[in-house]
């Protein structure tokens, strides 16, 4: 959908019967027509604390999700609504919506932990939503976030460590914003005014001591710190102080509520629509609709096999799909555009290979648009294969269009001399001058036909190869000609016959020229987006690694002003393997790309070009090496 779908209420996403999680089919093919990159904002808290409201707003209404005024929870499982975003142009804002937390009616208080680490995998901005305060019960109540490193994995690698293993939750996980409702107190702090956000930073200082229950009370504390570097505070004032309005607050008008909460919840929908990021997954992956549903159903199937939710192993289920989705739109777009750009016959075979030059950049170009994770250029090879079946196909018909429209050219313009051949009319005394005459200006006559195509010679050629015993008999017949006269016709015709042969030859020696140049072409362009694809990641991945080093570096540092040195001190290990990591993705040795590169190349090579291995393997080693040049 170009423009994003205007769904008119919201819809079950992810359905919680109390013993399994479940999709909802309607709701995934509802993300399927969705394109367009994704802003994701998921709202987690306990039940009866208002999210819905806030979720309502953001969608730009009253009402849309079930708000409910009973002690009993409405949502159940994850609801999804999906509206064009206010903001950002062609981009959907997908609202997620959650069941409440601690609903005492659940059989399995499980479900409440996965229910939040859907939230947290699905989302670009998590919000949690709490009331009166942030205080010591307000965080136990957020224990979930303690449980992040046994619900979520990064890596598949069952030897990857744990510890390196969350600290990649940071390149992934989304912004975190904490919503305080029917808050009371005085934003203050010694006696001196505070913002929200440092009111959140001031409740997640650690606490001095070492008791069992000091460190349980810190944990959720150094999580929220450690798992999200993003993180900011809104504290809204009771809505109303009428319960009756209170207790149906989807009907009531804005008037009627509080202009201070208003007022708040304003700048909060502000602030979402302005600062709420493009859903992405690690290396910079954006996700559209279509991908969001697939990460969905990924998630919810691995955790009701009883497995964990592993990014590492959703993004290639993602990148499988994607790729096969990539490789077959770029040839679609090869064929559309060839079929579009092609006036059969073309002039020559080089006017045909320039526009498959031009539609096949185009359709690399797509593919590398849309594909991710292409591991050993599988998909890229496919692509190539494709496109080389497909050229030839328009290589082919080309040709035969040619045939067709030359011999028909020539029948027409050969007509009258083989009706003068039946009725011998050349078997009289100076009969061959007047058959050659006829000939030559057959000859004339055909060459003057426009856009003939790549067969024109060959199909003269063989026309006269057809008319050489008749020449040869008319010839002989002709008593207007001495012996003398006649072997030096029959020694003309075999210089004139030598001659175009000749030509033809040097002909297809050209075409065949450029056929190598073309294939050239297709593996220089195939080599120089993919080194430019790759590149890109390579920035991304730095950009991740120096965000990531950023946040340690932050987080020790706020470790130390808190007095917690022995906890700053044992970041350094964690800190020091970032930067190694960092300076070997910024080395001027970047082995990885040089080996995409030739496998790419010699894939090219061996598979589809087999035939003229020998010359483009001297093509692969040279553009490689000049790429091994270009990358330190």
């Amino acid at each position: 959908m170009e423009s994003g779908p205007n769904m008119l209420a919201p819809i079950c996403l992810v359905e919680n019967n109390n013993e399994q999680l479940s999709v909802n089919q309607q709701a995934i093919q509802i993300l399927d027509q969705i394109s367009q990159p994704v802003v994701v904002v998921a709202i987690v808290g306990l039940y009866r604390t208002g999210k819905s409201y806030l979720m309502n707003r953001l969608a730009g209404q009253n009402h849309g999700f079930p708000l409910g005024s009973t002690v009993q929870s409405e949502t159940k499982g994850i609801w999804m609504w999906c509206v064009p975003h206010p903001f950002k142009r062609n981009h959907t804002l997908v609202l997620l919506d959650t069941e409440g937390l601690g609903d005492v009616e659940k059989g399995d208080p499980k479900n409440d932990s996965w229910i939040f680490a859907l939230a947290i995998l699905l989302c670009s901005t998590f919000v949690y939503n709490s009331m009166s305060t942030i205080n010591h019960q307000a965080l136990e109540q957020l224990h979930y976030v303690t449980e992040l490193t046994e619900l979520i994995k990064s890596k598949s690698s069952p030897s990857s460590d744990e510890a390196e293993d969350s600290t990649e939750f940071v390149s992934f996980f989304p912004d975190f914003i904490w919503t305080v409702r029917d808050f009371t107190l005085e934003l203050k702090l010694n006696g001196c005014p505070i913002t929200a956000d440092q009111y959140l930073e001031n409740a997640l200082k650690l606490i001095q001591g070492r008791n069992p229950r000091v460190q349980m009370s810190n944990l959720p504390r150094e999580c929220i710190r450690h798992f999200f570097p993003r993180r900011k505070c809104f504290v809204f004032d009771r809505p109303t102080n009428d319960k009756d309005l209170l207790a149906n607050i989807e009907k009531v008008s804005e008037k009627q509520l509080d202009p201070k909460f208003q007022a708040q919840a304003n700048i909060f929908c502000s602030y979402i629509f302005m600062h709420a990021r493009t859903k992405t997954l690690k290396e910079g992956i954006t996700i559209t609709g279509n991908r969001l549903g697939i990460l969905v159903v990924t998630y919810v199937d691995t955790i009701n096999s009883g497995a964990v939710p592993c990014l590492e192993n959703a993004v290639t289920t993602l990148a499988q799909r994607e790729n096969s989705a990539a490789v077959q739109r770029a040839a679609d777009h090869y064929s559309q555009q060839m079929a579009q750009r092609v006036r059969f016959p073309t002039d020559t075979l080089q006017e045909l290979l320039d526009v498959h030059t031009a539609c096949e950049r185009e359709a690399i170009a797509i593919f590398m648009e849309h594909s991710f994770k292409d591991e050993n250029q599988e998909f890229q090879k496919m692509l190539v294969k494709i496109i080389v079946s497909k050229k030839e196909d328009f290589l082919k018909q080309n040709e035969e269009s040619s045939l067709q429209y030359c011999q028909a050219k020539l029948n027409e313009l050969s007509k009258a001399l083989m009706e003068s051949i039946s009725a011998g009319s050349f078997s009289v005394p100076g009969g061959y001058k007047l058959y050659m005459d006829k000939k030559e200006k057959i000859e004339q006559d055909y060459w003057q036909v426009p856009r003939k195509g790549v067969k024109a010679r060959e199909v003269f050629q063989i026309f006269l190869q057809s008319q050489a015993a008749i020449e040869k008999s008319i010839l002989q017949a002709d008593k207007a000609l001495t012996d003398r006269e006649k072997e030096a016709a029959v020694e003309r015709a075999k210089k004139e016959a030598a001659e175009k042969e000749q030509e033809l030859l040097k002909q297809k020696l050209q075409e065949q020229q450029q056929q190598m140049e073309a294939q050239e072409k297709t593996l220089k362009e195939n080599i120089a987006q993919l080194k430019e694809k790759l590149e890109k990641e390579r920035e991304n991945i730095l950009r991740e690694q120096n965000m990531m080093l950023e946040h340690k570096l932050q987080a020790q540092k706020d470790l130390l002003e808190e007095g917690f040195k022995k906890k700053s001190e044992e970041m350094n290990a964690e800190i020091n393997q970032l930067k190694n990591k960092i300076d070997t993705t910024k080395s001027g040795n970047r082995p990885w790309i040089v080996q995409a590169l030739d496998r790419l190349g010699n894939a090219i090579v061996s598979s589809v070009f087999s035939e003229d291995g020998k010359l483009l393997d001297q093509i692969v080693k040279g553009i490689s090496s000049l790429f091994k040049k270009n990358s330190k």
